[in-house]
């Protein structure tokens, strides 16, 4: 087995199915195998994933992982893995016919860290691309990423005390820096990140921004560094902005304007992310100070 495709999922079968299938209709890809972790579903992902297991031509196996943590889950499926590579991915992806072949391919040298274009879409009828606008230039994120399990294997795992969204994926990749893992940015290895709007809202967003201010902490306590500082943005300017400038009312200005559909989309597109950017940056001030 070459590859291992990792994907960590809690109530989301109807994106799976999809993701799942998608796997299906590689071109050019090594021997692989599919790993669904179910990470404490109440919803019909077991059953999701039998049914793909059964018309599948590759083997996809099913884990469960009752307690909702993205590290521990993640390694749960590491721990099965026959691959000599580790791809990770989310459930609500698409993977173009490619997508394996393109990181089999970047791997033309050991001890890198392989990751491609995340391209963020409303619908499954969106299939874009990938531009300069999708350029990352983060070390590791989990949506689209793979890693030799030897350099896995001496950095170690996801550390599962980031019980919380945020941040685990930031931390493994200041580790395998550390053991002297490279980067390398594959544009043939892009995929297609599904991300309705309706599903995306205010409320949802907000309660992400505040678990990964919660996640910041954690991960600047174990990466003491200027570096992990400004990622969090854990820096004296920013700490200022979150004591004195953005205050209750503020907040409340953006949010209100984030929502009026009177107000033309850009300038609400606008709101959103500051408010939101404004509660992560308030929640992290807290956060530090507890």
């Amino acid at each position: 087995m070459r590859i291992s495709v990792v994907i960590a999922t809690k109530d989301r079968a109807r994106y799976l199915e999809r993701a799942l299938a998608s796997f299906g209709e590689q071109r050019g890809a090594p021997s692989f195998e599919v790993i669904v972790v179910d990470n404490g579903s109440s919803d019909d992902t077991k059953a999701t994933v039998d049914a793909a297991a059964k018309a599948a031509k590759f083997p996809i196996r099913y884990v469960f992982e009752k307690e909702p943590n993205r590290g521990k889950a993640r390694n749960r499926g590491i721990a099965i893995t026959e691959g000599y590579l580790i791809v990770f991915c989310d459930d609500d992806i698409v993977a173009p016919p490619r997508f394996l072949a393109s990181h089999e391919t970047a791997h033309s040298t050991s001890g890198l860290v392989v990751s491609g274009p995340i391209i963020n879409v409303g619908s499954y009828d969106e299939r874009p691309k990938p531009s300069i606008a999708h350029y990352s230039g983060a070390f590791l994120c989990t949506c689209n990423v793979s890693i030799p399990k030897p350099l896995l294997d001496e950095a170690g795992d996801f550390d599962e005390q980031f019980d919380l969204y945020g941040w685990e994926d930031t931390e493994l990749g200041v580790r395998l820096r550390d053991v002297g893992a490279r980067r390398r940015f594959a544009w043939d290895a892009y995929i297609w990140h599904i991300k309705p709007p309706e599903e995306h809202t205010l409320e949802v967003e907000t309660r992400k921004a505040l678990e990964k201010a919660r996640m910041a902490r954690r991960f600047i306590e174990k990466s003491p560094s200027a570096r992990a500082r400004l990622a969090t943005g854990a820096h004296p300017l920013n700490i200022f902005r979150g004591k004195y400038v953005l205050q209750d009312g503020v907040l409340a200005i953006l949010a209100g304007l984030a929502i009026d559909e009177k107000i033309p989309p850009i300038f609400r597109t606008i709101a959103r992310a500051q408010f939101i950017d404004g509660m992560y940056t308030k929640e992290l001030v807290h956060a530090l100070e507890e």
